[in-house]
């Protein structure tokens, strides 16, 4: 299970602060650092970006960004496509931490106002809207990915008129060797498959793990960090006062 190693993500040393507030005034530069501590401190200077809005940090309290980050194992330069992008606080972390040397392409089956009106409010030249097809959602001009995030979606696509196994197959076929595909949601209970998909939003998490090994995907690693045991997985998370309990799975292309 994934245990975050780096726990202080609220106190920046006012050095780091200053360098993370002057990186993301452009919003693409990477840090250049070259020791052990360069991708966590490059992570930590993403959340603290002033590109990034009151929202998102209001909501950083309920997903956890230091965690998520080191789930993905993102680093600069890197080649990302998030799938199902919505207003794209996954997709500007992400890109914020791949720096102008990487790029990250935010995916949608139609467009989406809120990413429209974040990239014009804050313009960022490694962020790419997309809208392609859930079932064939990676460009096809773009090089072989490094990483590929579908973060609290899937079940919206397991209800949607989306054949799910070739949608896999591509993403499978767009990743490099040796590249990530992590994929977040909230947990529905054992033995109800995807049948709470569009009345709770919720999927079961063994569903979400055999589509994707059957798709040739190896599972590498599950993140216990936005766990809630307390949570009874009868409701939508909308409705509920407590956090949804929600799996994090990493899997990689062999």
């Amino acid at each position: 299970m994934f245990t975050s190693h780096y726990t202080g993500v609220r106190r920046f040393p006012t050095l780091l602060f200053i360098l993370g507030f002057a990186w993301g005034v452009n919003g693409l530069a990477a840090p250049q650092l070259n020791d052990s501590q360069a991708v966590p401190e490059s992570y930590q200077q993403a959340i603290a970006s002033p590109l990034r809005t009151d929202e998102d940090r209001s909501a950083d309290a309920k997903r956890n960004p230091l965690d998520f980050l080191q789930f993905t194992h993102v680093q600069p330069g890197m080649r990302v496509l998030d799938i199902a992008a919505g207003g794209g606080y996954t997709t500007q972390l992400l890109a914020l931490v791949v720096g102008n040397n990487g790029t990250v392409w935010a995916q949608a089956d139609k467009p989406r106002k809120t990413l429209e009106k974040r990239l014009a409010d804050h313009p960022q030249a490694n962020i790419i809207p997309v809208i392609r097809p859930f079932e064939d959602p990676a460009p096809n001009d773009a090089p072989k990915l490094d990483l590929i995030t579908i973060i609290m979606n899937y079940h919206d696509i397991a209800y949607m008129p989306v054949d799910r196994t070739k949608m896999n197959q591509r993403l499978f076929n767009a990743l490099k060797p040796g590249g990530h595909l992590v994929v977040m949601d909230h947990s529905a209970k054992k033995g109800t498959g995807v049948s709470a998909t569009k009345s709770l939003h919720r999927i079961e998490e063994s569903v979400v793990m055999n589509e994707f090994q059957q798709a040739g995907f190896k599972l590498e690693q599950e993140g216990d960090f936005l766990r809630n045991p307390s949570d009874p997985r009868d409701q939508a998370f909308f409705d509920m006062n407590i956090q949804s309990d929600k799996f994090a799975l990493r899997f990689t292309k062999p």
